[in-house]
Order: C-alpha cells, then sequence, then structure tokens
C-alpha cells in the first residue's frame, strides 16, 4: 500500500522510502541538488541519522548521499509505506 504525505527529507527517520516530489530553491544550491540524483520520482531510502538529525544519509540510485539539514529542507518527498 502507497500512503502520500508531502514532507521535506529532513523529516524522515531511518529506514523509510519516500518518492522526490519537488526541490525547492534557486541558482546553484537547487542545480546541485539535482545534479545529484535528487529528480521528481526518484525513490530514496534513509539509511543513516546523526544524532542531532544533521548530516542525513541516503541511498538513491545506487549510490548513497549525505546531505545537510538546510538542504535536506529543500526536497519535498512523497513518504512511501508498505
Amino acid at each position: 500500500m502507497i500512503e502520500t504525505r508531502d514532507k521535506t527529507l529532513n523529516m524522515l527517520e531511518t529506514g523509510q522510502r519516500a518518492r522526490v516530489i519537488q526541490v525547492r530553491g534557486r541558482g546553484s544550491s537547487r542545480k546541485r541538488l539535482l545534479d545529484m540524483g535528487m529528480v521528481p520520482g526518484t525513490v530514496l531510502n534513509v539509511t543513516k541519522k546523526a544524532p542531532l538529525g544533521d548530516p542525513v544519509d541516503f541511498k538513491l540510485k545506487g549510490y548513497n548521499l549525505s546531505l545537510r539539514k538546510t538542504e535536506a529542507e529543500a526536497v519535498v518527498v512523497e513518504v512511501l509505506e508498505d
């Protein structure tokens, strides 16, 4: 079953899966996220979170990616639940 609840990446917990809906922002920071694979439709898993929530590690498109909390706030996702 798929349940939709729009959140940003920084709100997800370890082990959750999500699909990228939108990358907010403008300029080089948005382009950088898109270049790293955070494009709409991409499914990712949260693999690790630091104790204070910064940084957060994700697995997407066959590789691991770490983002700071402020970067993760720019990515709107749909939470996927099995």
